[in-house]
């Protein structure tokens, strides 16, 4: 039987967004961790989030949420819009301020660094999970979240994120694993 599909509240893209910008900014700090044996801020942004990850997952929630009950649609589908995006985002970064956030120049099937074969499918593992498993568990604990917490906490967040991109956009984060142009 194919799941209706769930039309959610503003907030809770909201919340979707945090949620994973934060994962995102976890990950690849545990990432270069591992990696490199010190831990690495990644993002443009001072705070704990990574926006491209919380854009990602709002886009594909909102564009893919009707195929759930196809995975496989779902990872081609989040390979190609996340690789699109990643591509886009490094572009910008690097022609705004002259820096290259993250480089792929080494790994194999990349274009211009900014995005390779390996990041592209694991944006569509990631994607995929993401809108098949991870969304519908998710909205599932957020409508348990009285709606006056959802909304204050939201809003919070999002006070804090403006905050945090308009210090950033006069003096940009840079962290140690970041080239120079």
């Amino acid at each position: 039987m194919k799941e209706k599909a769930v039309r959610a509240d503003f907030m809770y893209y909201v919340w979707l967004f945090f949620l994973t910008a934060v994962f995102g900014w976890l990950w690849e700090g545990l990432l270069y961790l591992v990696k490199d044996e010190m831990y690495v801020n990644r993002g443009f942004l001072t705070g704990p989030w990574l926006p491209i990850y919380g854009m990602g997952a709002v886009m594909l929630e909102i564009l893919f949420h009707r195929w759930r009950d196809r995975p496989a649609l779902i990872f081609v589908l989040s390979m190609l819009l996340c690789t699109i995006l990643e591509y886009a985002a490094g572009w910008y970064l690097e022609t705004k301020w002259g820096i290259k956030w993250w480089d792929y120049s080494g790994a194999l099937f990349n274009l211009h660094g900014r995005i390779c074969l390996v990041s592209s499918l694991l944006f569509g593992v990631g994607g995929m999970l993401l809108v098949w498993v991870a969304s519908p568990l998710f909205y599932a604990v957020y409508r348990k979240i009285p709606v006056k917490c959802r909304v204050v906490l939201g809003a919070l967040a999002i006070g804090l994120f403006v905050a945090d991109a308009t210090y950033s956009a006069i003096i940009p984060h840079t962290g140690v694993g970041i080239t120079y142009r």
